[in-house]
């Protein structure tokens, strides 16, 4: 598994992952299943909690300062079905974006492995 500071670095630091970050958010909100769930929602707040939580876990110079996810994500009722939409959206717009295969793996690991956090809350 790589270094996940490196990961930072490999994708090109804060001006790639804010590529990614709307690259993502295009598709997410785009989709009809997972609409319901953003409505009423701050999007530019959103955005930058996402840059931060991106820059995190691929290890770049950035603390997330966003509620832990199972409070963050609190009686919103994500669906099993609408986390791997999410994941898959992630995925898509990291891979459009020039990230590496094995940095791609890396992040999906790390988001992978908050779903009982984010599923069913």
């Amino acid at each position: 598994m790589p270094d996940t500071q490196s990961i930072y670095a490999d994708i090109g630091g804060r001006e790639a992952v804010e590529a990614v970050v709307s690259d993502f958010y295009d598709r997410v909100f785009d989709d009809a299943v997972l609409e319901p769930y953003f409505e009423g929602v701050d999007r530019e707040a959103l955005y930058a909690h996402q840059v931060q939580f991106i820059s995190a876990v691929a290890g770049g110079p950035v603390s997330y300062e966003g509620a832990d996810m199972r409070a963050a994500h609190e009686g919103m009722g994500i669906t099993e079905e609408a986390f791997g939409r999410v994941a898959t959206y992630l995925a898509e717009a990291l891979r459009e974006n020039g990230v590496a295969e094995e940095n791609v793996e890396t992040i999906l690991d790390e988001v992978g492995a908050l779903e009982p956090d984010v599923v069913g809350q």
